[in-house]
């Protein structure tokens, strides 16, 4: 690409905060849609808001999509009418989990991510649009992230981090700046179409040494008591009635131990995929 023009929906999340500078350094013009305004401060990208009722200004054949994949159908016509020929969107592994889990809740978000998915597939075929999935595993980022950044939050409000058992399931966190990385260089490859791709992190570690790593980001001795599921049961019970914490379930807790382990050989290979090799995080506030 030779400075492109390329939308971006959903910029204002994690991943948006990497991918926007990046797109900007590379000398591309970003159009950069979202409901909470942003300002970069680069000459090359504008922001407007994300509204599928917005008229269409002008012509992007390139887009980038970072929020939820199952929100996409509601937006199919607006990009349609913008004259989007190639897209890259952001789904999840979890649509390959969760669709197993016991919980209602999670089930449903697999169906949607699916359902997300599936949308994107036939309304490709139809309008003429290259598309490009990507499933990243836990994204973290320094702090800004839901998911490690909740772990760090249990921490330094308990002191330690109660694991069932071993906690032995494997992971693989993604950090939120090579998503965005592999999302520019998916866009690039523009002979790569109509595929979907795993994005893994580049160090395969336990849970409990996942969680290990936030400890010492947080300059913490790590203490991991572990507790038997009935008390995780109790506390859950609990905590469910605090609206950040109504989705939270044992299916979560159950999955300290199970390997959630994926391949991301292929996008290495059609793509240049290339995740940093260790899970590192930043010293996380206290």
């Amino acid at each position: 690409m030779h400075n492109p023009h390329i939308g971006v929906l959903g910029a204002s999340g994690l991943v948006g905060s990497f991918l926007i500078p990046l797109l900007a350094g590379k000398g591309c013009r970003v159009t950069a849609f979202s409901r909470q305004r942003i300002n970069w401060g680069q000459d090359n990208m504008q922001w407007q808001p994300l509204s599928v009722d917005a008229p269409a200004t002008e012509t992007i054949t390139l887009w980038i999509s970072l929020f939820p994949i199952w929100v996409l159908p509601e937006y199919g016509g607006w990009l349609a009418e913008r004259g989007a020929k190639r897209l890259v969107a952001l789904s999840s592994t979890s649509c390959l989990v969760k669709d197993r889990s016991e919980d209602l809740y999670e089930r449903g978000v697999a169906r949607k991510l699916a359902g997300g998915e599936s949308f994107l597939r036939t309304w490709g075929a139809a309008r003429g649009v290259d598309w490009i999935i990507l499933r990243p595993t836990l994204i973290y980022g320094d702090g800004n992230d839901k998911n490690i950044s909740e772990i760090a939050a249990i921490v330094n409000r308990l002191g330690f981090f109660p694991l069932l058992g071993k906690a032995c399931g494997k992971r693989q966190p993604v950090h939120a700046q090579d998503v965005a990385a592999a999302c520019l260089a998916a866009l690039d490859a523009t002979h790569v179409v109509n595929r979907a791709y795993n994005l893994a992190g580049g160090e395969t570690l336990t849970y409990r040494e996942m969680v290990v790593r936030v400890f010492d980001g947080l300059g913490r001795k790590p203490m991991l008591p572990s507790f038997p599921g009935w008390i995780f049961v109790l506390a859950l019970s609990g905590l469910r009635v605090i609206p950040r914490y109504r989705h939270w379930t044992m299916a979560m807790v159950q999955r300290m131990n199970q390997d959630l382990v994926f391949d991301s050989s292929e996008a290495v290979h059609d793509f240049g995929y290339a995740p940093r090799k260790k899970f590192l995080i930043k010293r996380y506030r206290k």
